[in-house]
């Protein structure tokens, strides 16, 4: 029997009793809300409908869909049942869902109505039953099955009510334990470098992230969260579900596009006091918002007063976590590397953000540290007593190399994929990031760019294209951007930002004219060796993966 304070799945039969009559779950959208009690219930009744499905420990069940409670009351009663949950992100393509569902051998589905038109039952045989995450019916079930789960969902209140005769209740929330290192979730990773791999992640993997999250209390009983990050990725899995719910938080799902309007004004009802954010919606509320406020000659005129400047500033920080809510203790942003120039301007007027380091592969944090110590264009400090790291370079304060770690949350492997588990982990259990960077004496890291991405000049210096995206995606009537090497040249390809030109007037024939001084005014801000030679504009937005991150690998 594990200890039951680092006990994956005490800790939430624990959580579950504790905070019973607390609200658990709430959808921002038509409102459905639960108690932790409710949540506990409809856990037990799914224990019972695997039971007569015959489901057992470490069988799999494949999940997708938005973000909501039935999909949430999946993932934690397949994991408090010991059985493996495979979360697929709802962005995938359904050739690819097909893939990961008979790649990962689920013999269970739980999947969206609208995303279960697109997908072929036929061409998934080993997924006995397909149920709908919607109205918790079966959508189809494979002939060898026999009818099981038809029977099994007509006959689950009769068996309900004779298992608990008295009504569920906290006395009898018991689930087993079960060893640490038993899988609990497979999670395909979107790979900027193409195609998925299926991450496994223990019971202790995900206790690694939990009681670290429980312990530095970022949440905490009675606390309130808005999730809209996927569920689905490891990042808003752990701390937007994992965490809260072990703590007794209240999660609003909030199920639609995050897109800016809606998010606003979803912050302004829920005020959540923590805040998960990948940088892409800080830079946009910095571009659309206070950079056009920052550059108007009035303004330019007071911030060159050294007191009038810290009132202004205190007053667009006042505005900026506002918008938020006005009640978060912090924003924390991960992801993806944040924009120094933005993260310069946060810095400056004391908003209260930090920046942390993961990857799906640990479950996924590897640094963090509270914005109050936070050291400015770092990613936080090695997680102490769960992960160590280290850089392979001959001095790691100093000379970037790429960035190992080893600890706690450190996945078991990949799933069926013997080659690529190797060729990250190594016989110490050295988890190679495929990052590249630098780490101070007491563990902070600093990352670089991509080891994948690093190009090598003619003078043969590193090159980081993300420090040079970072300047350029800066400038005037840049919307994104990709450096590549074409030939010993540095390409920048250049999708434009329509919407700005269309406000400013700018026409597509002032376009290249634009372009080039736009392409001169950054050479002047990069190293002689990151010049860039040339640009070239593309009509449409670049690829990306579920994560947002722009899919390198088709366009180098």
């Amino acid at each position: 029997m594990a200890h039951e304070e680092d006990d994956l799945i005490q800790i939430y039969a624990q959580s579950f009793r504790d905070n019973w009559g607390l609200p658990a779950l709430t959808e921002y959208v038509g409102g459905n809300s639960m108690t932790y009690g409710d949540f506990a219930r409809h856990i037990a009744r799914t224990h019972t409908f695997y039971k007569e499905c015959g489901l057992k420990p470490g069988d799999k069940v494949a999940l997708v869909g938005k973000n909501t409670i039935s999909w949430v009351t999946t993932f934690m009663a397949t994991i408090t049942y010991g059985a493996v949950i495979v979360p697929i992100l709802q962005d995938f393509n359904p050739q690819d869902m097909q893939h990961i569902i008979n790649h990962s051998e689920s013999q269970l589905l739980f999947v969206a109505d609208s995303i279960w038109e697109h997908l072929e039952f036929e061409k998934m045989p080993k997924i006995k039953v397909a149920m709908s995450l919607d109205s918790r019916k079966v959508l189809a079930e494979h002939p060898s099955n026999s009818g099981k789960a038809t029977r099994a969902i007509a006959e689950l209140p009769r068996k309900f009510k004779t298992a608990y005769p008295k009504g569920y209740t906290p006395a009898d929330i018991n689930y087993p334990s079960f060893p640490k290192d038993s899988v609990a979730v497979i999670n395909y990773t979107s790979g900027t470098t193409g195609f998925s791999k299926g991450v496994m992640l223990t019971l202790d993997n995900l206790a690694g992230n939990v009681v670290y999250g429980l312990k530095s209390k970022l949440h905490f009983r009675g606390s309130r969260c808005l999730s809209f990050l996927p569920l689905a990725h490891a990042y808003g899995c752990a701390f937007d579900m994992l965490v809260p719910l072990g703590a007794g938080t209240h999660v609003t799902l909030l199920g639609k596009m995050p897109t800016p309007k809606i998010l606003l004004k979803a912050f302004a009802e829920v005020k959540p006091n923590l805040i998960l954010l990948v940088p892409l919606i800080l830079e946009k509320m910095y571009r659309n918002q206070i950079q056009p406020l920052l550059q108007q000659p009035t303004m330019r005129r007071l911030l060159s007063l050294p007191l009038v400047n810290k009132a202004i500033y205190r007053k667009i920080n006042k505005k900026l976590s506002d918008a938020f809510g006005g009640e978060f203790a912090e924003v924390i942003v991960g992801g993806a590397p944040i924009n120094p120039e933005v993260e310069a301007f946060l810095r400056k007027i004391h908003f209260r953000y930090t920046v942390a380091y993961g990857m799906t592969e640990c479950g996924p944090l590897i640094s963090y540290r509270d914005w109050r110590y936070f050291i400015l264009g770092s990613s936080g400090r090695t997680l102490e007593h769960i992960m160590e790291s280290k850089v392979l370079s001959p001095d790691q304060a100093n000379i970037p190399g790429e960035i190992c770690v080893r600890g706690q949350n450190v996945m078991k492997g990949y799933y069926k994929n013997p080659e690529a588990t190797e060729a990250v982990l190594d016989e110490e259990g050295w988890l190679h990031t495929g990052d590249m960077g630098t780490i101070s004496d007491d563990g902070t890291i600093f990352i670089k760019g991509r080891y994948k991405t690093m190009i090598l000049s003619g003078s043969g210096q590193n090159i980081y294209p993300e420090e040079i995206e970072a300047k350029l995606n800066n400038m005037p009537y840049v919307a994104e951007s990709l450096i590549v090497d074409r030939g010993k040249k540095l390409v920048a390809l250049v999708y434009p930002d329509y919407e700005a030109m269309d406000a400013a007037g700018v026409t597509a024939d002032d376009l290249p004219r634009i372009m080039e001084e736009v392409r001169l005014d950054l050479n002047k801000l990069v190293a002689p060796y990151e010049r860039i030679d040339e640009m070239q504009l593309r009509p449409n937005e670049f690829e990306k993966t579920p994560k947002k991150s722009i899919k390198r690998f088709l366009y180098t």
